[in-house]
């Protein structure tokens, strides 16, 4: 079902969760809890357009709309910073003499504490690059910044390009199988719920649950 599109974003949902992005995509479900309020912070910040500038030999273009509509991907969104660094072997932008290569910079609010970053994170921003590709042709580059610790990770996209991309067109074949079934995936066993801003919607606790049908029941008898 490859005309059907998909965003850019929902791919890290998907690989944090199956069953929260059936709830966010199918169900059209959403909550939010302090770590979601501290990403849509940062990210208001990144994509303010005051923020496009140029220095000399580069220039910085933030919230940048991207898509690649061709049948193995469908994707479109949109990129939180694009740097464009002067370089003879890089792109032409919009006719310019200059060419420039490009590189993708992914804020998130907190660095992972075991690792160098998340897969998923990842794969969102190799999403983003298959995107970038498409529109401006050349082979740009990707990096992840912290905001905690004010640090830039550089991300292995070249070096596995064609794992990453048969990685990629498998989640999009299965989410538009879901999407197409209307049916919202199972929750993962060993999925870690803790910090998850769906954890009420999605497994509402006993209590909560028990009073939700007393007063359903109040409800009826009051029409009876």
């Amino acid at each position: 079902m490859t005309d059907t599109e998909i965003t850019i974003r929902s791919i890290q949902h998907y690989m944090y969760c199956p069953h929260r992005w059936g709830l966010l995509e199918i169900d059209r479900a959403w909550a939010e809890n302090v770590f979601v309020t501290k990403a849509n912070l940062l990210h208001e910040r990144v994509h303010d357009p005051e923020r496009h500038y140029s220095a000399k030999g580069r220039k910085v273009f933030t919230s940048v709309p991207v898509y690649n509509d061709l049948d193995a991907y469908n994707l479109y969104g949109v990129t939180d910073c694009l740097e464009l660094t002067e370089d003879s072997r890089g792109v032409s932008i919009d006719g310019s003499r200059e060419t420039y290569q490009i590189c993708i910079v992914e804020y998130k609010p907190t660095r992972p504490k075991k690792q160098e970053y998340h897969e998923e994170d990842l794969m969102q921003v190799f999403a983003q690059k298959i995107c970038v590709d498409h529109v401006f042709g050349g082979d740009c580059d990707a990096v992840l910044y912290y905001a905690d610790v004010k640090k830039r990770v550089p991300l292995p996209l070249k070096e596995h390009f064609a794992e990453y991309d048969r990685r990629l067109r498998q989640m999009l074949g299965e989410m538009r199988d879901f999407l197409e079934k209307g049916k919202i995936p199972a929750i993962p066993k060993g999925q870690k719920c803790g910090g998850c801003s769906m954890r009420d919607l999605c497994m509402p606790s006993i209590k909560k649950t028990k009073t939700f049908r007393a007063e359903l029941e109040k409800i009826g008898e009051m029409e009876l």
